[in-house]
């Protein structure tokens, strides 16, 4: 196995981590920019009010991208067991 593969099997598993957790990064954070904004408009100043809307928000989402999350894991997986079995 030559050092440029390893590279980028490197590479291609930090895209493959930034892509899975994506969609649950993004819904956190525009709940959270919207449940800010409440609370500016409102002046309520609940430190625990994000947090519930938040989980729940991420939770959806993370169920409906399983799919998703599981199907690119699984062509990674495949992919780095063909190069180990191999021998690169």
């Amino acid at each position: 196995m030559s050092g440029a593969l390893v590279l980028d099997l490197a590479r291609e598993g930090i895209w493959l981590m930034i892509l899975v957790a994506a969609p649950m990064m993004i819904v956190g954070l525009i709940v959270g920019v919207v449940i800010a904004l409440f609370q500016a408009l409102t002046q309520i100043q609940e430190m625990t009010l994000v947090f519930v809307p938040k989980i729940i928000a991420i939770f959806v989402t993370m169920l409906l991208a399983l799919p998703f999350m599981g199907a690119m894991m699984g062509a990674y997986m495949e992919r780095l067991v063909d190069v180990i079995i191999t021998g690169g």
